[in-house]
């Protein structure tokens, strides 16, 4: 089995661990944009320290070009651990990420994230170079 065999897809409506990306869907060549992944859009996933989403990261793939490039990572590192246990520190980080890009070729953005417990999720969405 390919590692890509492990990543899940789902219609972000109905499914709460799919990273839902919002972009424009054409920019202008070389100029910077806001790319927001989030989990939860429609259906709202938990937040706990039992389960969580620990990572979202997004790629970029030019339409003519052969390889996917890492555009960033972004950690949620507190579910609500504590000294006292489970659920009840005082910090939790939200699971969605905005990244800052500029690209110069159309193509295609990826974002994966991982839940704790359901494993690796994807959403893609087309941008337009103008």
């Amino acid at each position: 089995m390919t590692f890509g065999e492990h990543i899940k897809t789902s219609d972000w409506k109905k499914e709460k661990h799919v990273p839902v990306i919002e972009a424009p869907a054409k920019v202008k060549k070389g100029e910077p944009f806001m790319v927001t992944a989030a989990i939860g859009k429609e259906v709202a996933h938990p937040n706990t320290t039992e389960h969580h989403i620990r990572y979202i990261s997004l790629f970029f793939k030019p339409k003519d070009g052969p390889f996917v490039f890492n555009l960033g990572r972004c950690e949620f590192c507190a579910h609500g651990e504590s000294p006292e246990g489970p659920n009840t520190g005082p910090a939790y980080t939200h699971h969605s990420a905005t990244f800052v890009v500029s690209l110069s070729a159309p193509g295609t953005l990826h974002a994966i994230s991982f839940c704790n417990i359901h494993g690796l999720w994807e959403d893609e969405r087309e941008i337009a170079v103008e």
